[in-house]
């Protein structure tokens, strides 16, 4: 069996450069980052797996008046298996994309996949296509060759990853949360390295603010009459950096970097000219914290140096929170990680290791509910960058974990 599933997914690369193209030429970007959403990406993706054999398909619709169409999509296939009444197992990917950013950097056109030997070019070919691309192949494997999972397989495929997923995971949990059963599995191949070592079972704390210093305007010859809201928030980005990092200032071994990160971050413009005292300034941070750390313990803080600044510069600040997220740990000896731990040294032959991650993935979401979730691929690392690309052998290998993960789970 193991033979058969193998010998499908080695032959097929092909497939894999197919799909990946298509979904290339789709940009999904949100529309807070300018973009339409997911919408078209999705209904190809639909029809793409439904002639391919995968025809248990199901969509649920975030409402976004923003998006292309009112909505952002989250799609759903299902592969049944032997045992209906054990917990699900869902592999979890997601269809948005970022920006290709400044377009010079690039070498090719970002929507257009280009092929160079065992290497594919795009924006969103690894982040997160490639773990996409490699559930599809190993549903596939089973499919196409009439073999049942062990527990019945999902495919989840959802918009708003890049964002915060208040239109992907979130909203699924909030509004459809009967679709999660207490004993269902999750495997999120969305965070990694090169040798396939490294499985993520813990992620930093999240928050992200934009402060709104207000003070008062004036000409640049005559600070004494106004209260210069520039000063004030640069102050303040820098009481924040040190402030908080002296304060949250433990290690963690399982993180890299493995302390607490407090970094200012976008700047919006204020004034348009160089003699003006700005009456009004903007600056966003983004907060990595440990788990140990509770971020209401890190808002104390953030709270106290707020009001020394505006004390000092007689300014008023106020903030708002883009993203708040808590997670929990997965056990590095829950019996997912250890089968996939198995599974990863079969296929790709190295030793894995439990690691924790500055970056957010969709795991939290599951995580905070009690589900086990493991993240983990065969990464380039190259997401978010200019020229972005893929291996073809880590979705293949991918697709072969993924695969052994459904018949044995």
């Amino acid at each position: 069996m193991k033979d058969k599933i193998f010998s499908f997914i080695e032959n097929s690369a092909a497939l894999a450069v197919e799909l990946e193209t298509e979904l290339c030429k789709r940009p999904a970007i949100s529309p807070e980052s300018g973009g339409e959403g997911e919408l078209d990406k999705c209904e190809f993706l639909q029809s793409w797996l439904k002639a391919q054999g995968l025809s248990l398909l199901e969509r649920y619709d975030a409402p976004d008046s923003r998006a292309k169409g009112g909505v952002r999509p989250n799609l759903i296939a299902t592969i049944p298996g032997n045992n209906p009444s054990r917990g699900k197992f869902w592999i979890m990917s997601h269809m948005d994309v970022v920006p290709p950013g400044e377009a010079s950097l690039w070498k090719s056109d970002p929507w257009k996949l280009v092929s160079e030997k065992d290497r594919i070019i795009g924006r969103g070919v690894e982040d997160n296509q490639q773990g996409l691309t490699s559930s599809v192949l190993a549903a596939l494997a089973l499919v196409k060759q009439g073999l049942t999972p062990s527990r019945t397989v999902k495919l989840l495929f959802v918009s708003d990853e890049e964002n915060g997923s208040a239109y992907g995971i979130d909203w699924l949990l909030k509004n459809h949360g009967g679709l999660f059963l207490k004993d269902d599995t999750f495997l999120i191949p969305d965070s990694g390295d090169s040798d396939g070592s490294s499985i993520e079972v813990m992620e930093k704390n999240i928050l992200w603010a934009r402060f709104l210093t207000k003070g008062l305007q004036a000409h640049g010859s005559q600070p004494d009459h106004g209260k210069n809201a520039h000063l004030a928030g640069a102050d303040l980005a820098v009481k924040l950096h040190y402030g908080l990092s002296e304060k949250f200032s433990a290690h963690d071994p399982l993180f890299s970097p493995d302390y607490s990160t407090f970094q200012p971050t976008k700047k919006e413009a204020n004034v348009p000219n160089i003699n003006t005292i700005p009456g009004e300034d903007v600056i966003c941070y983004d907060m990595r914290v440990l788990p140990r750390y509770p971020l209401k313990e890190v808002l104390v803080e953030v709270d106290r140096i707020k009001a020394e600044v505006e004390a000092k510069h007689s300014v008023t600040i106020s903030y708002t929170l883009f993203q708040h997220q808590e997670s929990k740990p997965t056990p590095a000896d829950a019996p997912m990680v250890k089968m996939l731990s198995r599974i990863v040294e079969e296929v790709y032959g190295v030793k894995t290791k439990p690691i924790g991650i500055g970056g957010g993935t969709v795991a939290a979401f599951l995580r905070n509910l009690g589900h086990d979730a493991a993240v983990w691929y065969r990464a380039s690392n190259t997401a978010h960058q200019p020229n972005e690309y893929a291996l073809i052998d880590n979705i293949l290998g991918d697709a072969k974990v993924m695969a052994l993960m459904m018949l044995t789970c």
